[in-house]
Order: C-alpha cells, then structure tokens, then sequence
C-alpha cells in the first residue's frame, strides 16, 4: 500500500472512529480533514466573483446583498448531492450519468464544462490585463492590441509552468501556491477593513445593510436602491426610458453574480477531486460540512465586504466635476465618456434622433450639461467603471495610491490563480472526454486548450471596462447551469444508481425540495439571459436554436432509455 493510500485509510478510519464518539470528536475530525471545499473556494473567490459584487454595489447598493447568499445556498444544496452520489458509488460521474440517467445530460455536462472554462478564461486574462495597465504599471504597458497580446502569452506560459508544477506536486508548487493565496488574502482582507473603518466611521447604515440580505424578486424587474428614489423626480415618460435601461443592466449584473458562486465547471471539479483524495461513503458528512466552512462562509463574508464597500464608495454617487452644468467642465469628469453616451440617447428619446442630430457640437454639449443632476446620476450608475476606478473602493482605507496598487495585486493575483484553476478542470474534463487517466496527455491537451482560449481574449472581445467581461461570460455560464443542476436532482432520484444508499421518506423529500428550488432558480435565471440575448440578431437565434435542439435531444435520450430499460 502506498503512502497516499495509507493516509486516505487513516482519515477513513479517524472518521469511522469520530462519528462513534459523536459530538465535539466529530467537528475536530472534519476540520483538521477538510479540503476540497477550499479548492472551490479558490476559483470562487476569483476575478468574477470580485467583479459581480462591485458592480452590485455600483447598481443597487446594499439592497441586493441577499443575490450571492441565495445563490451560493443553491449552489452548496446542489453539490452536496453530487458529492453524495459520488460518495457513496465510488463512480465517476461522468460515466454514471451515462450509465444510469441519460447519456445526453452526461456529454452535455462535460461539453458546457469544457465550454464554460474556455470562455471563462478570457475575463480572467482581460482583468489580469487591466490589473498591470490600469493599477500597476499605467505608464508602461499600453492600452494596444500588441501590449494584450504579448502580456496575454506571457501569463498563458507562466500558468502552464504552474500546471506542470502542481503535477509534480514539489515544493515550487506549494511555494507559488502559498504566495497567490497571499496575495488575494490581501484585498479579501482589505476590504474587511473598509468596512470595519467604514462602520467605526458612522458611514454605515446596519440596518439598511441586513435588511439588503432579505430576498427582493422585484428587483428582477425594478430598479432598487437610491438609483429608484432618482426615478420619482422624473416625468413618467422618463421613468419608462431610465428604468428600462437600469432594470436590463442590473439583471445582467444579477445573473452575473449569481453564475459566479458556482459555476459549472465547479460541479465538474467537486467530485473529481474528491475521487483524486480518495474519499468514499464515510467521507459523505465531512463532504458537506467542507463546502459550508471552506466555501460558504468565506465566500458570502467576502462578497459582502466588497458589494458595502463599493455600495458606499459608488452607489448613486459621482464626482462633482460630472454634475456641473458647465460642459468644459462635465467633460473633466472620468465619467463622462461612459454617461454622456446614455445621456445622449436620453435627449435623442425626447427631442427625436434626427433633431437632436440637427444640433452643432457646442449645442449637443450644452444641452447635455443643462440636464439635472438626478439624470446624470442615473447615466453615472450605468457606467462600466474600469479597473482603476474600482480601486477607489479601497481609499477610505489605504489612501487613493495604496489602494489602486493593492487593488491591482489583488486582481491580478485573483485572475492568474483562477486561470491555473480552470485549465486544471478542462484537463479533468479531457481525460474524461477521451477516456483517459487522469494527469496523461490528454490532461495537458485540455489544460493548453482553455488556456489558449482564454488568452486569445484581444481578437474575440474587448473594451475599455476589462472586468465587465466576467459579467457577461458569467451570463453564458448561468444558461449552461441548468444541465448540472437537473442531471443532479435526476441522480438523486435513481434507485439504479444509488441502490440502498438512495435517500428515503422525510429525508428523500427534503433533498428533493431542495434541489427543486435550486433547479427552479437556475432555470429562471437562465431563461432571463436567454431571453434577453434573444433580441441580439445573431446570437439570438442561435442561442434559442441550441437550446431547442438540446432539449428535443435530451427527450430522445429519455426516450432510448425507457426502451432499453423496458426490453
């Protein structure tokens, strides 16, 4: 036996012997044994996870806290049964939902997982990328497509070296890992201490900020926050024209957010891992009480920080220099370029396309400074701030220079730790997909390839706000979310499967009532992306199209099934 197996055989026997003893033997047990929780803490806390709570800060305050408690509950009930199922079968996933369930939802899991890391690599190249221009070296490293394309190469290579590294397992990769945990252990605990400065300061409402951690479903289709206390001061015509522009963007920060505390390609990583450690039907409870301490809490006490310290460095605010009703002047503000553009639609919407067109430059400027200051807040909180505007959430702390600097690290730590991540996870998912061992060639093919699709990120998309990218890949994440989540719940329900160990009574209808509302919260969060990529004229259709085409395959599937089964 080897040393690996001889450790895993401890662990299982210290389990065995712990839920004899019961009580504080138990909690002792599975802290000292957990792991894999604080491997999906790792690629949750990233880049996109930073990105969607500063940006629900920007747009709705405090008010949608509750979006990532929700979600990151989904997301635990969803993985407790996947590592439940894993568990107590000992199968790998991938070949027990083709087995057992449907072999559609099985390649449509492990083909959106490999989907879903190759485009989520590109916001974290993106980011990394506006982490060096903006935060860091703003002098030296330009805003030019040789500049992203080069820096772009230079992190691929520097990631595959730590892949390779995390292979062999030797002390530079512990080294390099101890270091990039670090390094975004720093902002994570910055932005604690904005809030606690923040609190000690009187800056704070406490009771508005545990009121935003209950559940508000309106704001799926209203504005909320101090952004809808603007829209009483307008005329109703122009209530119609702000909130419909308001409303579109929060819901794609919300489905954003909401994507990012799981994904699906960390429903493919959970139980692989698992199975890599060893762990079997003993390590079940240690499994769940894992997710809750190593990914949970750490992941709402976070994600919370950052929405209150953005909600109060951001949230219906702007710089004096953007309010001004002197266009020389508006113009100095650093907002101006992004609200201008709404604020232009706004006068074109009520003076007509044409008409509006018909005025000089100088009149077009004019007329744009003599609106309110109400409006111009609006059009502010529209903006897609960038990298180095962000960094401002850490001033009341740090000072403006400290906080752009650390800010930078941050990200850039947080963006190249969740690229080696994800290129591990498309490794898993190739061997899978060839079936092959794990750790062969076919890893590192995967590895190269989401790797290489994350940073040919310059030539497929770009713009001057870098991390909106997170929210809009995180977009196409949450309509791929679904497969994992109705594959789960159908796992949990197969006698073939899980034989005896296959929940019953009470306990088989509370897993179910769990999954559901899961299973129902990704499908509508799903169905809202769709629905509103369904007006664009190419990715419209063909997002609609891939749908249809999948559901009418996953009926087949159940179809040849019931079949097979019935001969």
């Amino acid at each position: 036996m080897s040393q690996a197996e001889t450790s895993v055989e401890r662990n299982r026997q210290a389990l065995i012997d712990a839920q004899q003893q019961g009580g504080s033997a138990i909690l002792k047990t599975f802290v000292r044994l957990s792991g894999p929780g604080w491997l999906q803490s790792a690629i949750t806390l990233g880049s996109g996870s930073l990105a969607g709570a500063l940006f629900l800060g920007v747009l709705g305050g405090t008010s949608l806290l509750w979006l990532q408690l929700v979600a990151i509950v989904m997301g635990v009930i969803m993985l407790s049964a996947i590592s439940y199922v894993t568990l107590s079968t000992g199968e790998r996933p991938f070949r027990a939902i083709n087995k057992h369930i449907n072999p559609v939802l099985g390649w449509g899991w492990l083909i959106a997982t490999c989907m879903a890391n190759m485009i989520w690599c590109m916001p974290q190249f993106s980011v990394s990328f506006a982490a060096l221009q903006k935060n860091l070296f703003p002098t030296v490293v330009e805003d030019k497509l040789s500049a992203k394309v080069s820096l772009s190469a230079i992190l691929f290579v520097a990631a595959l070296v730590v892949v390779l590294l995390n292979g062999r397992r030797g002390a530079a990769a512990k080294l390099f890992d101890t270091l990039l945990k670090a390094l975004v252990g720093m902002i994570v605990l910055c932005f604690f201490g904005v809030v606690i400065y923040l609190s000690v300061d009187g800056r704070l409402n406490w009771g508005k900020i545990f009121n935003g951690f209950i559940p508000d479903f309106r704001q799926w289709n209203q504005p909320t926050g101090q952004v809808a206390a603007l829209l009483t001061e307008l005329p109703e015509n122009l209530q119609q024209f702000w909130s419909e522009r308001l409303v579109k963007e929060q819901r794609a920060v919300m489905i954003g957010a909401a994507a990012t505390a799981v994904g699906i390609n960390m429903t493919f990583l959970l139980p692989y891992s698992m199975l890599n450690r060893g762990w079997s039907k003993p390590f079940r409870g240690l499994a769940r009480f894992d997710l809750a301490t190593g990914m949970a809490i750490p992941y709402v006490l976070v994600t919370s920080c950052v929405v209150i310290a953005s909600a109060a460095t951001f949230h219906a605010k702007v710089d004096p220099a953007l309010t001004s009703s002197d266009p020389v002047e508006m113009q100095q503000s650093p907002l101006y370029a992004g609200a201008s553009k709404v604020l232009i639609q706004r006068l074109e919407f009520q003076q007509g396309k044409e008409q509006f067109s018909a005025l000089g430059a100088d009149e077009q400027l004019g007329a744009i400074a003599a609106l309110p200051e109400s409006e111009k807040r609006l059009a502010a909180s529209l903006v897609r701030r960038n990298a180095f505007e962000l960094s401002q959430a850490l001033a009341p702390l740090l000072g403006a220079k400290l906080a752009n600097l650390i800010f930078g690290i941050g990200i850039l730590a947080m963006g190249f730790s969740t690229i080696v991540i994800l290129m591990l996870i498309n490794g898993y998912a190739f061997s899978e997909l060839v079936g092959a061992e794990q750790g062969g060639r076919a890893h590192l093919v995967g590895c190269v390839v989401a790797g290489l699709a994350g940073a040919s990120w310059p030539l497929l998309w770009d713009g001057p706000a870098k991390l909106w990218l997170a929210i809009l890949t995180s977009s196409f994440g949450m309509m791929l979310l679904p497969i994992a989540y109705f594959t789960f719940l159908m796992m949990m329900n197969s006698k073939s499967l899980l034989g005896d160990e296959k929940p019953r009574g009470g306990k088989m209808f509370l897993w179910n009532i769990l999954m559901i509302f899961s299973v129902v919260g990704a499908l509508v969060a799903a169905g809202t992306a769709i629905w509103d990529k369904a007006s664009h004229p190419t990715a419209g259709p063909l997002v609609i199209a891939v749908g249809v085409i999948y559901l009418l395959l996953v009926i087949i599937g159940f179809i040849v099934k019931s079949r097979r089964k019935a001969a």
